[in-house]
């Protein structure tokens, strides 16, 4: 099974080649590519050193898999290259999220609708995938109405250059901004560019990819995404309105069996989801789970994540992973 990692320099391919070596993916041969200043350059996966090769050097080696995270404008020219020569690209970036014939895939909900015909699958953004994870089985139960959901994203979603940022004004260092503000201690509720409607993309995300992965288009969402000086994940307070009533004690329980949630929800030992604690690992981690006194059918919940991880590179390797265990590539 060969296998490529495209954008392998980068923050998300760093962490795609460390899933992927602890996941134990069946690779025969690891192809790691890169824009044209990384080639040549060598990367370590299972001890072994691989050089760093371009686009089309790695299209004529027609891996099985290729694995996107370079950016959307890099996978809009090549991803449709390697689909050409037979690849199965699962891409990180927003380029294909919602053109109609492509699959959002969050595996634990909905790669059972994978075929072999699809050749272009697309990662959804960090903060939809951690969020559907933990709506998907409430939605089942109750069939959510309206979310209300507010973001408090880490700057790792933004790239290195934005850690760099934090490290300077850390340092009380000048250097390049990633943001037209600093970060360090304070809060930027502008996450992405602003669209017309003055939301930002990021928020636009939320709204557009949650109804595609839960198959329906009824779920009304509105969210404010705000970026905060924090490296180890993205938080989330959710608030939901579902059509039917629920009890509290059910809603931890459909939480606690689903897979790749971890609930902690217990405030008399503070015990509650926080992103230091929440880095390095691939669950989605809920709490503070209450009901809403000021309205009828409704919840706040608390949603953490290591966006590298389940929000990017872990869900990308587990679609790969489904891809191989289902004979599908």
């Amino acid at each position: 099974m060969n296998i490529a990692v495209v954008g392998v320099t980068g923050m998300v391919g760093q962490v795609m080649l460390q899933v992927l070596e602890e996941r134990n993916i069946p690779i025969s041969n690891l192809i790691p590519v890169a824009s044209e200043k990384s080639v040549g350059s060598e990367i370590t996966f299972k001890g072994k050193q691989y050089k760093v090769i371009g686009m089309k050097q790695a299209i004529e080696m027609k891996p099985a898999i290729a694995l996107f995270s370079a950016g959307g404008n890099v996978s809009l020219k090549y991803a449709p290259e390697f689909a050409a020569v037979g690849t199965t690209v699962v891409d990180n970036s927003s380029a294909f999220r919602m053109d109609a014939d492509k699959r959002l895939i969050v595996p634990e909900i909905n790669a059972h609708t994978l075929t072999k015909d699809d050749k272009i699958i697309a990662n959804p953004n960090c903060s939809t995938i951690q969020m559907v994870l933990a709506l998907s089985p409430l939605h089942k139960e109750y069939r959510i109405k309206r979310l209300v959901v507010s973001t408090y994203q880490s700057i790792t979603g933004t790239g290195v250059k934005a850690v760099q940022q934090l490290e300077n004004e850390y340092d009380g260092k000048k250097g390049e901004m990633a943001y037209p503000y600093q970060i360090h201690r304070n809060a930027l509720p502008h996450c992405d560019v602003f669209e017309d409607n003055l939301y930002t993309k990021e928020e636009m995300k939320l709204v557009r990819e949650t109804q595609k992965i839960l198959d329906d288009n009824t779920v009304a969402v509105t969210a404010t995404a705000v970026r905060i000086p924090v490296v180890g994940g993205h938080s989330e307070s959710v608030n939901v309105e579902f059509r039917s009533d629920f009890d509290v004690k059910d809603v931890r329980r459909l939480l606690s069996q689903t897979d790749g949630v971890t609930v902690q929800d217990n405030v008399d030992v503070n015990n509650y989801p926080m992103p230091l604690m929440a880095h390095g690992k691939d669950d989605v981690f809920v709490g503070r789970i209450r009901r809403d006194h000021s309205q009828e059918n409704s919840l706040n919940m608390w949603i953490v994540a290591d966006n590298l991880r389940k929000g990017a590179a872990t869900n990308a390797v587990q679609i790969a992973q489904y891809l191989i265990e289902n004979k599908l590539v």
